[in-house]
């Protein structure tokens, strides 16, 4: 197999964009128009999900999908906010995250109903991973939890908190988890204790020199050395979870 190093809502006020690049698509959840990017690799491709940031889906996403199809995957970088809903502030980057974190049931109806588009363009979900990068990882969690039956379910710097009145019990697929030791370790080690007492096969892989967010290219805490480290072991992950391509 080939190998590299690297490869919504609507609140009046707030800076939106779109995506500028990739394969962009349109889609339909629950009477909600979202904008996502598909890079096909091909029918029988395994299929990676991408899940964005608290900025929405923008061009970082649709760059790793590319990256992704040049190793031989189909990517599907899925919007979570809604066509058009890019925040650039702060304060509405954080109130388009909660919105989801308070409605658990509504961020697992996006997560499904994008699954389900991908599947109606024949996109093999049959054969998917599911990844996420900070917000993203947190929804990757969610998904996870829910019992949807994926091959497997990978986070980058993402949110590993466990929400009230949730376990695994329901959680399917192998698990690998790239986290910073800056953003803390209890809510790693109970990740861990978590997955291990449902007998989940799972990667846990803590970084030092990493900060929060590192491996957005361009970003002030962009950080090479763990971006290419973290990146090498989720392509490996790949490769055991999703087979030959």
């Amino acid at each position: 197999m080939k190998k590299s190093l690297f490869m919504l809502l609507s609140f009046v006020g707030l800076a939106v964009g779109r995506v500028v690049a990739g394969s962009v698509v349109d889609y339909s959840v629950d009477g909600v128009v979202f904008e996502g990017c598909i890079e096909n690799a091909g029918k029988a491709a395994p299929l990676v999900v991408i899940i964005h940031d608290w900025d929405g889906l923008t061009d970082y996403e649709v760059e790793r999908a590319r990256m992704l199809k040049e190793l031989g995957y189909s990517a599907f970088a899925i919007d979570l906010y809604g066509k058009g809903v890019r925040p650039t502030e702060i304060a509405d980057r954080k109130k388009c995250m909660s919105i989801l974190t308070g409605d658990r049931p509504k961020m697992r109806a996006y997560m499904k109903g994008a699954l389900e588009f991908a599947a109606s363009q024949g996109l093999n979900t049959d054969n998917c991973v599911v990844m996420g990068y900070c917000f993203g990882g947190t929804a990757v969690l969610e998904l996870a939890r829910s019992g949807e039956p994926l091959k497997g379910f990978a986070t980058f710097h993402g949110g590993l908190d466990l929400p009230a009145g949730q376990d695994y019990s329901e959680a399917k697929g192998a698990y690998q988890i790239h986290h910073s030791i800056t953003d803390g370790m209890p809510p790693f080690a109970a990740l861990a204790e978590a997955l291990e007492k449902q007998q989940l096969p799972a990667q846990l892989i803590s970084y030092t020199g990493a900060p929060h967010g590192w491996t957005v290219f361009g970003s002030p805490r962009y950080r090479e050395k763990p971006d290419q480290e973290s990146w090498n072991h989720f392509l490996r992950f790949l490769e055991d979870t999703l087979g030959g391509k």
